[in-house]
């Protein structure tokens, strides 16, 4: 344990301070050093794409879906499946634990870190694309990060099946998965015992056995997340578009409040610029998931016409995630009254301001809300570890089944109580995935800066 406490500070806790004016100061974790510089090398490399080709991708993402190989997914349905995976708890808790750190102002640093995020999104799903190939066990197309780390470190005609960077890279991956699947049992447990005061064990068992049949089942998860995915989208916005109408008297007040706490205008409640900055940055960084790695295991698998297209696709994910519904979950507790949620963090201060907004249905709907966001989230991710399993294990049906009964294994115990080890683990797995990611990301981005200019090429 006190390994892992190590690891977790090295990537995650503040290995550079630098002071700023009014005696305050920013910590620098080595996550944040690595990914806002490469997301603002990557947004220039792809001259300015999230706001160049914003149009684009909305016309992409409205397209007719299209594909030439029994068993494969439209760029769409990736889209939908690495947004399941997105849109899940650093939407509802993350941003929770953004503004009850930092203030109202780490919501602009959030926005800020999408947008950059949005080209390194960018530039991976591409890779991905370039680097896909076919998948033997679920038909189809696989891929991702542990395929274009494998090309860069491993000569086209040698013998060697894998590579060190590649196999570290997909072990982080499964980790992280593992640890990720303990966290949304015990959240989703705890929100129903709250809302519907019904025992965890009762929750636990419900949620493993419908995960169970839908992971366990050969091509089920893309179906199900087509349903899912939409609906609970949609309907969060729309109560938030409800919410923010009902206080459009209050809309302005919040922006100005957002923006002086952005810029230490105001004191923030962790105090200074830094923390501000910060906490917004780590949470934003946390939640689009942009240079993670984790995404492009989805776009691998699209069946697209060109590359790029899965790319715009994956950039207008990150765009999703944060700008649109982390914004939601911002506004809800912003529009309520300081009085009410001061001293409060976590689910607490989120349930408050929806039982300020809605009453004891906004506190049902939050539990429910929770409920859709960390299943989808659940069944995203074994869909992430299908390629990479396959690439350390082989082709074979026996690995796959077990890391899903590992997964599921992992739901159950989350479920009945929190195990903040396995937790850290998590965060130490995503935080490592993030490294031998970038490794690759950086020397191979040329290729996707390429096919962006091939396509839009075409496209003139």
């Amino acid at each position: 344990m006190a390994l892992i406490q190590s690891v977790y500070q090295l990537l995650w806790g503040d290995i550079l301070t630098l002071p700023l004016p009014g005696g305050s100061s920013i910590g620098l974790s080595l996550l944040v050093l690595i990914l806002i510089p490469s997301g603002i090398y990557f947004t220039f490399r792809t001259r300015f794409l999230p706001f160049r080709l914003f149009p684009e991708m909305l016309r992409v993402a409205t397209e007719k879906k299209n594909v030439s190989q029994k068993n494969s997914i439209s760029g769409v349905q990736a889209l939908i499946i690495s947004t399941a995976t997105r849109v899940g708890m650093g939407n509802l808790v993350g941003v929770v634990a953004a503004i009850s750190a930092g203030g109202a102002g780490a919501v602009f640093w959030m926005w800020v870190t999408a947008l950059l995020g949005s080209s390194t999104a960018f530039v991976e799903a591409t890779l991905a694309q370039l680097y896909k190939e076919k998948d033997p066990l679920y038909g189809g197309y696989r891929g991702g990060p542990a395929y274009y780390i494998h090309s860069l470190f491993v000569k086209k005609n040698s013998r060697r099946k894998h590579s060190v960077i590649a196999v570290l890279f997909a072990l982080s991956g499964l980790i992280c998965w593992c640890g990720i699947s303990q966290v949304i049992g015990n959240s989703v447990s705890s929100a129903f015992q709250n809302a519907f005061r019904i025992p965890p064990i009762h929750t636990t068992v419900i949620l493993v056995l419908v995960a169970a049949v839908i992971v366990l089942r050969k091509n089920a998860t893309v179906k199900v997340l087509d349903i899912i995915v939409p609906i609970m989208a949609s309907f969060y916005f729309l109560l938030t578009l409800f919410i923010i109408l009902k206080n459009a008297g209050q809309i302005p007040s919040v922006f100005q409040r957002i923006l002086e706490e952005a810029f230490g205008l105001r004191q923030a409640v962790a105090g200074g610029f830094g923390a501000v900055l910060m906490n917004g940055a780590k949470r934003g960084l946390f939640s689009n998931e942009a240079g993670s790695g984790s995404a492009p295991c989805a776009a691998a698998a699209a069946d697209i016409s060109h590359p790029a297209k899965e790319g715009l696709l994956q950039a207008f994910g990150v765009f999703i995630d944060t700008i649109v519904i982390c914004s939601c979950s911002a506004m809800i507790m912003l529009l309520t009254p300081e009085d009410l949620t001061h001293g409060l963090s976590g689910m607490d201060l989120l349930q408050t301001a929806m039982q300020y907004h809605m009453g004891d249905f906004g506190v049902i709907f939050i539990a429910i809300v929770l409920w859709l966001f960390s299943f989808s989230t659940f069944i995203g991710i074994l869909f992430y570890a299908r390629p990479n399993v396959a690439y350390i294990f082989g082709d074979n049906w026996l690995s796959q089944t077990l890391y899903k009964i590992l997964a599921l294994v992992m739901l159950f115990i989350g479920g009945l109580a929190a195990y903040t080890f396995v937790w850290d683990l998590g965060d130490i797995g995503v935080g490592l995935m993030t490294i031998f990611n970038m490794i690759a990301l950086i020397p191979l981005s040329r290729l996707a800066i390429d096919s962006l200019m091939d396509y839009e090429r075409r496209k003139r």
